[in-house]
C-alpha cells in the first residue's frame, strides 16, 4: 500500500495524545488512593491534558489532509452502524470534548472529575479499537488482518504517551517521573515483543491470491510484462509505495532502532539521572524529552513500514512496470 502521510501523522499524534491522557488518569487515580502525593495538581492535570488536546488536534487536522473533500468530512460518521473509520471518527472528537473537561475540572476543582476521567478512559480505549480496527478488519490484506493490530495500535500509542508523561513529569511533578518512566519502559518493552510479534507472522503469511486469481486466467504458468498503464493511474499510485525490497527492510531496523532500542536507552539514563539527583534536573527533563522526540520519529517509520509492508492482491496485475 501506498503510506499516506496525512494517515501516518493522525495514527501516530492521536496515539501519544491517548496515552498521555492515560497516564494523567493513573496519576489521578493513584492520588485519590493516596499512593502519591502531588503538590500543584491542578495546574499539573490541567496543562497536562491540555497537551493531549494538542496532539489529538493535530492528529485531527492532519486527518483532512487525506479527503479529496475536507468540507466533507462530517460524512465519514455516518456509516457508524457498519464503519470502523465512522466509529473512529465519532469517537475522537468526543474523547477530545472529555479531555477538554477533564482538565477544565481539575482547574476549576470541580468534583466530577475524576468521574470524567473514567469516561474518558472508556472512550480512549473504544478509540484506540477504532483505530486498528479500520485496518485488522480488511481480511484481503494479510499483513493487517490480525489481532496484532489492533493491540500495536493500542500499545504503541500507549508507550510514546507514557514517554511524552515522562518528559513532563521531569518539568512539572519530579516524584511523577520514576513511575512514569518505569510504566515508559515497560509499554516499549510490550510494543518491542508485540511488533516483532507481527513481523515474525507477516514474514511467514502464505499468499491467498496468485497470478491466476488476481487475473482470473487459470494456466498454470502466467508471466506478466507490462502493468497495463503508460503513465501509471490511482490503482499503481495508492496500492503500491513503490520502494525497493532493500529500502524495506533498511526502513524496518530504523524504526526498531528508533521506537524502541533507543527510547530504552534514553529513558533508563533520564530516570536513573532524576533519582539520583533527588529529583530530575535540567539535564534529566532533557534526556526524557529527547526520547519522546526520537521515540515519536521511530513511529512515524513504523507506520510507514506498517502501510508500505501490506501487499494489495491488485499488485499482482498492476505492480510490474514493461
Amino acid at each position: 500500500m501506498h503510506p499516506g502521510f496525512s494517515v501516518i501523522f493522525l495514527t501516530t499524534l492521536i496515539g501519544a495524545g491517548q496515552g498521555l491522557f492515560l497516564a494523567l488518569y493513573a496519576a489521578d487515580v493513584a492520588q485519590a488512593l493516596r499512593l502519591i502525593e502531588l503538590s500543584g495538581d491542578r495546574a499539573f492535570f490541567a496543562f497536562g491534558s491540555l497537551i493531549a488536546l494538542v496532539f489529538t488536534g493535530a492528529g485531527a487536522i492532519a486527518s483532512l489532509f487525506h479527503l479529496g473533500h475536507p468540507e466533507r468530512a462530517w460524512r465519514a460518521m455516518a456509516m457508524w452502524r457498519t464503519s470502523w473509520l465512522s466509529r473512529e471518527g465519532i469517537a475522537l472528537p468526543l474523547f477530545m470534548l472529555l479531555v477538554l473537561l477533564y482538565g477544565l475540572a481539575h482547574w476549576f476543582a470541580w468534583p466530577v472529575a475524576r468521574a470524567i476521567g473514567a469516561a474518558a478512559t472508556v472512550l480512549c480505549f473504544a478509540l484506540f479499537i477504532c483505530t486498528g480496527m479500520i485496518y485488522a478488519c480488511i481480511k484481503f490484506l494479510q499483513e493487517w488482518a490480525s489481532p496484532l493490530t489492533v493491540i500495536n495500535y493500542t500499545v504503541l500509542g500507549s508507550a510514546s504517551g507514557f514517554t511524552l508523561a515522562t518528559a513532563f513529569a521531569a518539568l512539572a511533578a519530579d516524584n511523577l517521573v520514576a513511575p512514569y518512566g518505569i510504566a515508559a519502559i515497560a509499554l516499549t518493552l510490550l510494543g518491542l515483543a508485540t511488533r516483532s510479534a507481527s513481523l515474525l507472522r507477516n514474514g511467514r503469511i502464505k499468499r491467498k491470491s496468485t497470478m491466476q486469481s488476481a487475473t482470473g486466467i487459470h494456466h498454470p504458468r502466467i508471466v506478466q510484462k507490462s502493468m497495463g498503464f503508460m503513465g501509471g493511474s490511482y490503482n499503481t499510485r495508492e496500492f503500491f509505495h513503490g520502494r525497493s525490497k532493500g529500502f524495506l527492510r533498511s526502513i524496518k531496523w530504523v524504526f526498531l532502532a528508533l521506537a524502541f532500542v533507543a527510547p530504552l536507552l534514553l529513558l533508563g539514563l533520564g530516570v536513573g539521572l532524576g533519582v539520583g539527583l533527588g529529583k530530575p534536573g535540567a539535564a534529566s527533563a532533557s534526556l526524557l524529552c529527547m526520547a519522546f522526540v526520537v521515540q515519536y520519529a521511530g513511529l512515524i517509520a513504523e507506520r510507514w513500514f506498517f502501510f508500505a509492508q501490506s501487499n494489495h492482491p491488485q499488485n499482482l496485475y498492476y505492480q510490474a512496470i514493461s
